[in-house]
């Protein structure tokens, strides 16, 4: 690209620096230039005036009057072989490696010529021993670059004709064979290519134009314009074109995809405009429309505040028309979605945060949507939201505020909680009893106490009611307000005892009363709207300490020795029967049936629930152990042995409730986990035993199942899983990991592939990838990169003489690069006790340079589709693209 007036300044600070600074350098050939007397050539503006490079008389230069300089910079020239002054052609040459610098300006060229008579400068390439044409003239100004063949400028007409130019403008690679400059700012160009290939002068693809006009940084304004893919013309063009340069975020057309569906006819999507509000927020208008009536809109917009926060939201809603109207099978629906992502910066408030995470709409979005095929989000069975305000008043004691709005939806079920909104205010732990200095000891140093609040409205609905009336109506408000009171200590130097009590004040404003009604015989749930309270209380006490045991097998051993670490712990609870709060109603007798009194508290179905009417007393034993290992280290200059986890975590648990009736010993739980192959596996497990007995109708009893014949403990459940994921990067060194965060993230859905990757009828797959970088000097075959992905559960009941696995299933996923630019890829799963597949997706990719085609293909199941995109990588190009896809036959 040729930069207006600064190729001006650049010849003009060629002749000053030439007449001030020229010599020879390095000279090889004998040069014919008569002996002459030295002549010193004043610097000034008036360089560019006839005769300015002829010999001037001494006495008539003393009586000029010196010319003011407009140079503001040294400037500085070079030539390998030779700076040379042509004084009866009135021209200077500059030849091999010739350099002109002046500030950030530089022009490089194997011969630079400057013509005093026509007033023009010309830069050239030269010939080298192979007579091939090289040192081609290079103008580099600031970060703009141009690489032409040859330049010639005149200084009259301010004019320039620039000779096939290399040139990059806003991601476009432009060369063109004729240049002409028209004035500072407008360039015309003959027979042009521009495209955004990396290799400008051998394409994988470009746009061809006759004549083209160009402001730089602005936009190319383009005649006929052909697209030629291998230097072979494809019948795709257009009468003329617009390519906008600016870098800057700009407001423009988004031109729509199209295709046909099985279901709704022909469509265009995607299809809108694009506001560049201002530079902290902006806006995307998109629209979808099929033939057979079914439409959609969706409203994006992101939105930045350097240093203090930034987000993105989006609203989404299709309307779905299937079939025809007047079909048998004719049906419509209206779905949406809502998300909205929040972030605040670190330091923007280091006592206040606003967060917000948010993804709710219809039930059934992410199942019947046509615009996208997100496996990773259908796949989930929940939606969750939760924006948050949390405020810190330092101080002592320091006191925390909250106000948070929740909600949780479950897509199966179409069940919405939401919490609109919670507020929670907390005040740090008050030592009244500890020294001003030093640490607190004994019992009463280390009496504190705490007060908590938390105020809820709630609302329990479905996608139907979804903020109607009813909703509202049916809203569960109410307040906690709780002070705990707790101490620890040291008992006999190695035991830690700590004891407490929390009292708990609830408020609501809505109660339950119940009665019977004689003349519909049935129990009637009346709803009493005012004030009402309640108050509980409770005690704890437990004492725990840690054993430590080694066995060591001498250090000549493999493995040196095994340490085990105990963590046993017993706690007592007590709570008393708050049965002031229960009322009772009659049921009559009736035939067959004795006279019933039912106890019932008006609380339950409240936000907090109805306070025990039941006393409560229990004892609960809990002993936690990890075994650890020192192994020999294989490096045999190492001083230490490696410590390895055997056993981590193998937790024990019980509870004894002393004030039931009967069954008062719960089952033992078991939990652990089991580190694999230097811990890179963990495998997970837990489990119930029950101690006791099932009669004949498989119902607990109170029974130790060791006197009914049995063992000590009946396997009730159990449960174990893993998840493992490796790759090639695992056998390198220096490898990094990258935390990736794609639209399925976004969406609630997993960062990994498990569940396959999402595609949308915008181009491709959503999750992007960095240009790969390859090294052609390699053997490819000798590494290949892969990664694979594994997950395994399975799940085994037998509480009730079962003796059944309930789920068994294995997952995987694995991506493997067959060359630089060939990457093969599936996601799939098999349920081991039904033997069949889970949701199985395969992917094909093809780097094509500055192209990418893509093949995604689900071949069985609900979701049975295939989605095929080929398209210019390059965002300014991303609708030059061809995607087809068949999506599932929902009527089936």
């Amino acid at each position: 690209m040729l930069l207006n007036k600064f190729y001006i300044s650049i010849i003009l600070c060629l002749l000053f620096s030439q007449l001030t600074k020229a010599q020879e350098f390095n000279t090889k050939k004998a040069l014919n230039i008569p002996a002459e007397p030295t002549q010193e050539t004043p610097v000034g503006d008036s360089l560019v005036q006839e005769g300015l490079l002829k010999v001037r008389d001494t006495i008539k230069a003393d009586t000029l009057k010196k010319q003011s300089t407009f140079l503001s910079d040294q400037v500085v020239s070079t030539a390998k072989d030779y700076i040379k002054f042509d004084r009866k052609n009135e021209r200077v040459y500059l030849y091999n490696e010739a350099k002109i610098v002046y500030g950030d300006l530089e022009i490089q060229a194997g011969l630079i010529i400057l013509d005093n008579r026509k007033n023009e400068v010309y830069a050239f390439g030269i010939k080298d021993t192979a007579n091939n044409y090289t040192q081609k003239p290079i103008f580099t100004q600031a970060n703009n670059v141009v690489e032409p063949d040859s330049i010639r400028f005149n200084f009259d007409t301010e004019k320039a004709l620039v000779y096939n130019s290399r040139t990059e403008q806003g991601g476009f690679k432009i060369k063109g064979a004729v240049t002409k400059r028209q004035n500072d700012s407008v360039y015309f160009m003959k027979n042009v290519k521009f495209t955004t290939a990396q290799n400008i002068d051998d394409p994988e693809y470009y746009f061809y134009a006759r004549k083209i006009k160009m402001v730089p940084d602005k936009k190319i304004v383009s005649g006929l314009v052909n697209m030629y893919i291998a230097d072979v013309p494809t019948p795709l063009g257009l009468p003329f074109g617009y390519f906008p340069l600016t870098e800057e975020r700009a407001s423009g057309f988004i031109i729509p995809s199209f295709g046909d569906n099985r279901n709704r006819g022909y469509f265009l999507q995607n299809g809108g405009y694009y506001f560049a509000i201002s530079d902290y927020v902006d806006l995307t208008v998109l629209g979808d429309y099929y033939t057979n009536g079914s439409y959609g809109l969706n409203f994006s917009s992101n939105y930045a505040y350097r240093y203090r926060f930034n987000g993105n939201v989006s609203f989404r809603y299709e309307k779905l028309l299937n079939s025809e109207p007047g079909f048998p099978d004719y049906s419509e629906q209206s779905i949406y979605n809502i998300r909205w992502s929040h972030r605040q910066a670190a330091k923007a408030n280091p006592n206040s945060n606003f967060s917000a995470s948010v993804n709710l709409g219809s039930s059934k979005y992410y199942k019947e949507t046509i615009n996208q095929n997100n496996s990773g989000n259908f796949l989930q069975n929940n939606l969750s939201s939760s924006v948050s305000y949390s405020k810190t008043f330092p101080g002592e004691p320091q006191v925390n505020l909250s106000i948070t709005a929740t909600h949780s939806q479950n897509t199966n079920t179409e069940e919405i909680n939401m919490t609109l909104p919670t507020v929670q205010a907390s005040m740090d732990r008050i030592y009244p009893f500890a020294p001003k200095n030093g640490t607190k000891k004994g019992i009463l140093q280390n009496i504190n106490f705490q007060y908590s609040f938390n105020g809820k409205n709630q609302f329990k609905t479905t996608d139907s009611l979804f903020f109607k009336p009813q909703m509202f109506r049916d809203a569960s408000t109410g307040m906690q307000h709780s002070i705990p009171i707790s101490t620890n200590f040291k008992v006999f130097k190695h035991f830690s005892v700590s004891a407490g009590t929390n009292y708990k004040e609830n408020w609501v404003f809505k109660t339950y009363p119940k009665r019977y009604d004689e003349q519909l015989q049935e129990v009637v749930t009346d709803t009493s709207r005012g004030f009402s309270t309640y108050r509980t209380y409770n005690f704890s006490t437990g004492i725990g300490t840690t054993i430590y045991g080694m066995f060591n097998f001498g250090k000549d051993k493999k493995i040196n020795a095994i340490r085990h670490v105990i963590r046993p712990s017993i706690s007592y609870s007590v709570a008393p029967k708050f049965d002031e709060f229960y009322d009772t109603y009659l049921i009559p007798a009736t035939s067959g049936m004795d006279e019933e009194i039912v106890e019932y508290s008006k609380f339950e179905g409240t936000l907090y629930g109805a306070p025990s009417n039941r006393y409560a007393s229990s004892i609960n034993f809990s002993v936690s152990n990890d075994f650890e290992a020192k192994i020999r280290a294989k490096d045999s200059l190492a001083t230490e042995p490696e410590k390895r986890s055997l056993l981590k975590n193998l937790q024990f648990s019980t509870s004894y409730n002393m004030a039931a009736d009967s069954l008062k010993l719960q089952p033992v739980t078991v939990r652990g986990t089991l580190p694999l192959f230097k811990e890179k596996l963990n495998v997970n497990f837990n489990g119930a035993l029950d101690p006791y007995a099932l009669n004949n109708k498989n119902q607990r009893i109170d029974k130790l199942n060791i006197n009914n014949g049995g063992s000590l403990f009946r396997l009730a459940r159990a449960n174990v899983s893993f998840g493992y994921s490796f790759s090639s990067k695992d056998f390198e060194r220096n490898k990094d990991d990258e935390d990736a965060q794609d639209e399925t993230h976004r969406n609630g859905g997993r960062k990994d592939d498990l569940f396959g990757v999402a595609t949308n009828t915008t181009g491709g797959v959503n999750n992007e990838e960095k240009e790969p970088k390859v090294d052609e000097t390699e053997w490819y075959n000798y590494k290949i990169p892969w990664d694979l992905r594994l997950s395994y559960t399975m799940t085994y009941n037998n509480d009730r003489r079962q003796n059944e696995i309930s789920s068994h299933s294995i997952m995987f996923s694995g991506n493997l690069q067959l060359s630089p630019r060939w990457s093969v890829g599936v996601s799939s799963g098999y349920d081991l006790k039904n033997n069949g597949f889970t949701y199985t997706q395969l992917r094909f990719q093809r780097d094509l340079e500055s192209w990418k085609m893509s093949f995604n293909w689900t071949p069985f199941g609900t979701r049975e589709s295939w989605y095929f995109y080929i398209g210019i990588k390059a965002s300014m190009l991303s609708d030059i693209k061809y995607d087809k896809n068949r999506e599932r036959d929902r009527t089936l």
